[in-house]
């Protein structure tokens, strides 16, 4: 029987490992967890959503929402159990952390095609069907040998954004509103501020205290999740027309001068946490400066923002447009460390390694998906970016290939577009 080694069980091993074992593939799914954690970790369990806990816009008018229709579509095993974990939160998938990581691990382990191991890899055979899924912040044994095999490996830093005590929070200073009017439920709540609050703010953050990198590190953050404090130290106003922008909200008729908006982080509504608010400020200058917000002045912190380093290898360099090595077919590479940027966009990774190793395994051809859909736009761009200046990217409508309609028909047209090639797809996976 064949028999694949999926090396990690976060988003995307999960995803593939769950594809694989539904075409009667046997997956040895190994991960540290529960004995061992990564710096960033805390859950026991697997899928563990570090960063935030959303999975950003779930509608056709973002390319994040039609790579989700995409993945529903082909039967996605991790978007199904992040959509019975779903929370209130307008137009976004947003979860409840510790429910959908339980339903992950549980349906997973209940799985008999899957035997999870829960062991370190430091290395493995170059002639098996593996799929290295080790997440952003794999092993330093793991890494060297990951090195040695493709080359030298890049990093970025990423930031996680702080959670409050929700009855910790100052009401007189904040209100439930969706921007835009987007959903009648109020899933966000606004904390307003005046242009002296957001000037002292924006001053503050920028002259705070950070975290020291360790004497072997560079700081190298990526452009689409800056920490906040970066974005501060840019220019005064560049909060305001980024995670502080006030556009589509309104208090008592009028637009606030800024919004910190925050978001729910589990079903209980206990929890919520800084939109935006990735940050590597110091534990105290964190409380020191937040609480400058005046609905959060008195907050309790239920966790601080950290910064951590996320591996990657140089895609453009060593993958081709199916996730696998140029030089070793059946090795393949799924999810951040591959080159892919966010939470769905690994999930998608994941699904594509899954199915097209069991069609590998059973000498067929891959699944072509094109640069029609997003699943195929993501492989492209990991293909096709440049080995010599190679950065993570989220899906977005650039990557996609273009459409000859009129402006105001174009994002629809490709979503119809991308769904029926998707469909057609499903027929032979």
């Amino acid at each position: 029987m064949a028999r694949v080694k999926v090396i990690g069980a976060g988003l995307a091993g999960a995803e593939c490992a769950w594809q694989l074992a539904s075409r009667g593939v046997t997956v040895d799914l190994f991960d540290t967890k529960p004995d061992t954690m990564s710096p960033a970790h805390k859950n026991p369990n697997f899928c563990e959503l570090v960063c935030s806990n959303s999975l950003k816009n779930d509608t056709l008018e973002f390319a994040t929402g039609l790579l989700k229709a995409e993945l529903r579509r082909l039967g996605s095993f991790v978007l199904s159990c992040a959509d019975e974990a779903r929370i209130p939160a307008a137009n976004t998938l947003s979860v409840d952390r510790e429910k959908f990581a339980s339903l992950v691990t549980q349906r997973l382990r209940e799985n008999p095609n899957i035997n999870v191991v829960c062991q370190e890899v430091t290395e493995f055979d170059l002639n098996e069907p593996v799929v290295v899924a080790a997440g952003p912040l794999c092993s330093p044994k793991l890494s060297d040998f990951l090195r040695n095999l493709v080359g030298e490996g890049l990093y970025f830093y990423d930031a996680v954004a702080p959670i409050v005590s929700a009855e910790s929070i100052d009401y007189n200073f904040a209100f439930y509103q969706d921007r835009w009017g987007e959903s009648n439920s109020g899933d966000y709540l606004n904390c307003p501020l005046t242009r002296d609050e957001y000037t002292n703010f924006c001053q503050q953050l920028a002259g705070a205290e950070r975290v020291a990198l360790h004497d072997f590190e560079s700081e190298v953050n990526f452009e689409g999740c800056l920490p906040i404090e970066v974005m501060a130290k840019r220019g005064i106003d560049v909060l305001r027309c980024g995670p502080l922008k006030p556009q589509g909200i309104e208090v008592n008729g009028k637009t606030p001068y800024a919004v910190v908006q925050l978001r729910r982080e589990n079903t209980e509504n206990t929890m919520f946490n800084l939109v935006g608010f990735q940050t590597n400020l110091t534990f105290g200058e964190q409380r020191r400066v937040f609480s400058l917000i005046p609905a959060l002045r008195n907050a309790e912190w239920l966790r601080y923002g950290v910064m951590h380093r996320n591996t990657y290898i140089n895609a453009p360099k060593y993958l081709n447009h199916h996730f696998s090595l140029k030089n070793h077919k059946n090795i393949m590479f799924a999810g951040q460390i591959s080159g892919v940027e966010g939470y769905t966009e690994s999930i998608a990774s994941g699904l594509v390694c899954g199915i097209n190793m069991a069609r590998q395994l059973s000498k067929l051809e891959p699944i072509e998906y094109g640069t029609e859909t997003c699943i195929g736009a993501l492989g492209n761009y990991l293909e096709a970016g440049s080995e010599t200046n190679f950065q993570p990217m989220h899906i977005n409508w650039g990557l996609l290939k273009p459409i000859d309609v009129p402006k105001n028909l174009k994002k629809r047209a490709i979503a119809e577009r991308a769904l029926a090639k998707i469909d057609k797809i499903k027929e032979s996976v």
